[in-house]
């Protein structure tokens, strides 16, 4: 960067020291304000070390907690040690048990399973013959295992997780759940055969306070821009935009799109006006996570809401049902899924004649859910 702050950015010049810092996935060299978070889970994770089953444990916290960040963090202090394998499983791309257990043999054998012919027997009985031949602990992380309540999948996976070293003696495999949907009760929704040999140790992620969030962005910014670029007024705004969402995430997004939107008018400082243009993208962080994730049929019921939203659940069936082919079971299946993850609401109201109906509705903006389709 020139010195002379007032002029124009030329072609090859950048607000940016490094862009990376303003990525989702960036995992900081500080990670400030969850330190008895951290505690909690190195005391789980400490009979790993000495070659013990770790207790297993659940996290629960709204989105953009630092819960990933934590995972990975000491996922990274344990995964140098030759008797420890870590594996972090993404449940939202990975939803099902044979799935999980396909990223949990790529994480221990560095090599992906057959993509087909292969049985989940096959699969489970390798991944834990190789864990007692090299008398190795496995730790996996379900991170954000809502999803796979939403898709029925959560009992059996963390059953054949739990019940590993009754299967195959000398089997070790510890478990951390991640969970950010609040509305879900984790042990109470899992079946009683589940139940019975779950008992995690329980971790909470608040919110962060105003004035954390301000402190995390502060050392975003040192990191990522160049000196000058924002000043503290500006940031105020961001930190305020940030703590009104509760979602860290947010204000991350909003750095970054800000910075892009004052380069593409070449100046050096970052205005009102590019917070403002950036907060009405990053402000559907949430959304854009969530689309992200879905299933072409999950897709395909979203495209059809926006030509029929706030229209009985029946009738959207019937324009559903002609574009897909599939049959009601499944259709209700995935509307219960998108009513969980907050993209619709399903609401029951009194139909003439018909007794009682599901009414489906769209909880954003359809410009801003066309936005992230595309």
């Amino acid at each position: 960067m020139a010195d002379d702050s007032e002029g124009m950015l030329s072609w090859d010049e950048s607000v940016f020291r490094n862009e990376h810092v303003f990525e989702i996935d960036y995992l900081p060299e500080t990670f400030h304000h969850r330190e008895s978070q951290l505690e909690s889970l190195k005391y789980a994770l400490r009979p790993a070390v000495r070659g013990s089953r770790p207790l297993n444990t659940m996290i629960r916290a709204p989105p953009g907690t630092g819960k990933t960040t934590a995972v990975q963090k000491l996922f990274g202090e344990l995964g140098g040690k030759s008797d420890i394998e870590v594996v972090r499983v993404n449940c939202q791309v990975d939803s099902t048990r044979y799935a999980v257990f396909s990223r949990l043999f790529e994480g221990v054998f560095e090599y992906e399973p057959p993509a087909s012919g292969i049985s989940f027997k096959k699969l489970f009985g390798q991944l834990t013959d190789r864990l007692v031949e090299e008398e190795t602990v496995l730790v996996v992380a379900l991170d954000d295992i809502n999803y796979l309540f939403y898709e029925n999948e959560a009992g059996d996976t963390l059953y054949s997780l739990l019940r590993a070293h009754e299967v195959h003696s000398g089997a070790k495999i510890g478990v951390i759940v991640v969970s950010s949907d609040l509305s879900l009760d984790v042990i109470d929704d899992l079946d009683g055969r589940v139940q019975s040999v779950f008992r995690p140790e329980e971790i909470y992620f608040p919110r962060y306070s105003t004035d954390e969030i301000a402190s995390i962005l502060r050392e975003r910014v040192k990191r990522g821009f160049h000196e000058g670029v924002i000043g503290s007024p500006e940031l105020d705004t961001v930190t305020e935009y940030t703590a009104d969402s509760g979602d860290l995430r947010v204000g991350i997004d909003l750095l970054r799109r800000a910075g892009l939107h004052a380069e593409m008018r070449a100046s050096r400082t970052i205005t009102d006006e590019d917070i403002e243009a950036a907060y009405e993208k990053s402000k559907h962080v949430h959304l854009s996570r969530c689309l992200d994730g879905l299933s072409e049929s999950e897709r395909a019921l979203i495209e059809v809401l926006l030509e029929h939203d706030g229209k009985q659940a029946g009738d959207v069936y019937e324009v559903f049902s002609e574009e897909t082919g599939l049959g009601y079971t499944r259709y209700s299946e995935l509307v219960n899924k998108l009513d969980q993850l907050g993209l619709i609401t399903a609401t029951y109201a009194d139909v003439d004649g018909r007794g009682r109906s599901r009414e489906l509705s769209l909880e954003y903006e359809q410009s801003a859910i066309v936005d992230r389709l595309e």
